[in-house]
């Protein structure tokens, strides 16, 4: 409160103008952070990898299945943070704008978002031979369940496309805190993945994904527009 007090004009229009900057900026934090949230979330989609993870880890007594899981979630968030933290190097290293790395994102998300609305595997996730691989190996926590499966190229652009947004260190904090709280629900739902699996069926977990690929679909679209806008093809809704 001695803050706020110390902060904030003593003159009564100042202090109005004051509430209000602090009212929009408070609600665009939260608006940033709820997109950031869902987004890195339906894109690692732990739920999606149970099927994967229960056959790769079937041999494996309940502790190591923890172990894996905690490796997995570790490796999801090593690399999903390590693209956001180089993100802005790779865009200049290769000369790519952000506006074609939002469309190109889209795209990829598009694809992803529409193999989940059929309540299947995407093959940018993982393919056939990945999996015989990750099962035939002793430990599959790092590759493939690590990545591509939770940390896969939706999830990396996804990253880099709000890094590449974020204008305050609010902002970029919240992107790295949505990676921090995805890869930690990542491993709370792969560790339990029996009882997940056993709770919501195999209807329940199809029923998610669509769900999920209905709003990556979406996601996937307003990338595209945005970077269409940034380009000048396209005008900002309610532009004249």
């Amino acid at each position: 409160m001695l803050l706020w007090h110390l902060a904030a004009p003593r003159d009564r229009a100042q202090r109005t103008r004051f509430k209000i900057q602090m009212h929009g900026s408070l609600i665009a934090i939260l608006e940033f952070a709820l997109l950031a949230l869902t987004s890195i979330f339906f894109l690692v989609d732990p739920f999606a990898v149970i099927p994967m993870f229960l056959v790769m880890t079937a041999d494996a007594p309940h502790a190591e299945r923890r172990h894996m899981a905690r490796r997995s979630a570790w490796t999801c968030g090593i690399v999903l943070c390590s693209f956001a933290l180089a993100g802005s190097l790779i865009f200049k290293l290769f000369g790519i704008t952000l506006p074609a790395f939002k469309i190109a994102g889209g795209i990829i998300l598009m694809q992803i978002g529409i193999d989940m609305l059929q309540a299947k595997q995407s093959g940018q996730r993982s393919t056939p031979e990945e999996t015989k691989e990750g099962t035939a190996k002793e430990d599959a926590s790092i590759i493939p369940l690590g990545m591509p499966m939770l940390a896969g190229p939706g999830a990396i652009s996804t990253v880099m496309v709000l890094v590449g947004e974020s204008h305050t260190l609010w902002d970029r904090g919240i992107v790295y805190a949505a990676i921090i709280v995805s890869s930690l629900a990542a491993y709370l739902i792969l560790a339990g993945a029996d009882r997940v699996r056993r709770y919501l069926g195999e209807t329940g977990i199809r029923i998610l994904m669509r769900l999920m690929g209905l709003l990556l679909v979406a996601l996937a679209v307003q990338f595209v527009a945005n970077g269409l806008i940034d380009f000048g093809l396209l005008k900002t809704p309610g532009a004249h």
